[in-house]
């Protein structure tokens, strides 16, 4: 019998851990899912907008691994920390693979980024997805005329989406009650999605682009003049990837649309390059100054020296993502990723037995949720092959019993997470709506049963 810890419940430790019991090579694997949270699914539940139903129903085929009777979710497990460093768990299983993730945001490192007003769109999404970890950011929006998201990604898409929406089309997501009533009470009429770089070389897909043209009292504004400052825009012959030609088809149709008559306005902004947060008489944030740029021929941009203001008492940065170093694991900080070969951490440039990383911590931030399940076959396969070495060291029994005996540990097993599940549609059934999740520490592990000891 071979114990696999899979650290982290999103779509790449699904993955792993159903490779690992669907294959017929090594018989008799057990895994068991940790996650820091106590509940499942990862980005899928905490980073896919409320609003995209059918990206949110993936859950439903996650669920179904983590049912499998050779597979234990164990929620509410912090792996890396005083209570259990990665070199007890690597005691307590034969082997861990880590899909942890990348948690940090990448930062705009301009003047005035710190102001009251400025923001994550990480911290935005939190918020509208309650992630128990959200700040109490301020995102009073009653008082916000005009935003800025800054990037060019889907993630730029869905904050951009979600600043623009109106109440009746969020009501029937499970949006947190205080997110719902912070947007319902917008005053946001004009949202800037800005890019330093051309349309051509956006990094949305074509489908999240194109819902920005479907809000009901909302208009996507494009100007023809930036658009033309792209050499692979201006030429319809230019050899482009295929989802970057249809963004350029979409964008091309909003340029050479009239002007709509919606009360909102999504402006798509391309070769601006943020260099300052303005600050207003009150010290919040009340624009950004952005410099023109220009393709250099190398697929990149160089500044012009023209400068533009665009006005914003709300500024989100969406420009990519980095992972964090895991306590105990090696780390390479230039690339945000563990060191790997295959999927197998390498210590001093050597395979460390035992220990494998899958998802964004191997092979950094890119992708869509289906780009990891290769990705997690190559690790677990790895794993795989090393089967017969690894399952020659005598475990002390059940990790579970294990981490229980600690008393330092309060796992959310399944049952747990099914509790919660209740307790949020029983919430949303008392404010009139659908399931409504929980947005708190306290109120998902008193849901679930267990002690709250954040």
């Amino acid at each position: 019998m071979l114990r696999v810890a899979v650290v982290g419940s999103g779509p790449s430790g699904v993955y792993a851990a159903q490779t690992l019991v669907q294959q017929r090579e090594v018989p008799g694997v057990l895994v068991d899912v940790l996650d820091r949270l106590p509940a499942p699914y990862g980005l899928v539940r905490y980073g896919v907008a409320p609003d995209h139903e059918k990206i949110k129903s993936l859950q439903g085929n996650l669920r179904a691994v983590l049912e499998d009777e050779r597979i234990r979710f164990l929620g509410n497990v912090e792996v890396g920390g005083p209570a259990l460093p990665t070199g007890r768990l690597l005691e307590l299983y034969h082997a861990v693979v880590y899909c942890v993730g990348a948690a940090r945001d990448r930062m705009l490192d301009v003047p005035g980024e710190d102001l009251p007003g400025v923001h994550s769109a990480t911290a935005f999404v939190n918020w509208y997805s309650a992630h128990p970890d959200a700040e109490a950011e301020d995102f009073a929006l009653a008082g916000v005329r005009s935003a800025v998201v800054v990037g060019a990604g889907n993630v730029a898409v869905d904050v951009t989406r979600m600043l623009a929406r109106g109440e009746a089309e969020l009501r029937a997501t499970d949006m947190p009650q205080p997110a719902l009533g912070a947007l319902a009470g917008s005053g946001v009429r004009e949202v800037a999605m800005v890019a330093r770089r051309g349309p051509s070389q956006g990094k949305f897909t074509t489908k999240e682009l194109r819902e920005l043209g479907t809000l009901p009292g909302v208009d996507p504004v494009v100007d023809p003049a930036e658009l033309a400052l792209d050499p692979a825009y201006a030429d319809p012959r230019a050899p482009l990837p295929a989802v970057n030609r249809r963004n350029v088809e979409v964008l091309r149709s909003w340029a050479a649309a009239p002007a709509g008559g919606g009360g909102r306005r999504i402006a798509l902004r391309f070769f601006l390059r943020p260099v300052e947060v303005l600050a207003g008489p009150d010290g919040r944030a009340a624009g950004v100054r952005f410099e023109r740029t220009l393709p250099d021929g190398r697929g990149g941009v160089t500044g012009t020296g023209a400068y533009e203001d665009v006005e914003a008492q709300l500024v989100l940065r969406s420009v990519g993502y980095r992972g964090v170093a895991l306590p105990g694991l090696p780390f390479d900080a230039a690339r945000g990723t563990v060191p790997h070969a295959a999927g197998r951490v390498l210590r001093a440039g050597r395979a460390s037995v035992g220990e494998y990383v899958a998802g964004w911590i191997k092979r950094g931030p890119t992708g869509v949720i289906g780009t990891n399940r290769p990705c997690a076959k190559e690790t677990a396969s790895a794993l795989l092959q090393d089967a017969p070495a690894l399952a020659r060291r005598e475990l002390p029994g059940d990790p579970l019993t294990a981490m229980r005996a600690a008393g330092l540990l309060h796992p959310v097993e399944w049952t747990g997470w099914q509790a919660i599940e209740r307790a949020e549609q029983e919430l949303g059934g008392s404010l009139g709506r659908r399931s409504v999740k929980i947005p708190d520490w306290p109120g998902l592990l008193g849901a679930a049963g267990v002690p709250v000891s954040r």
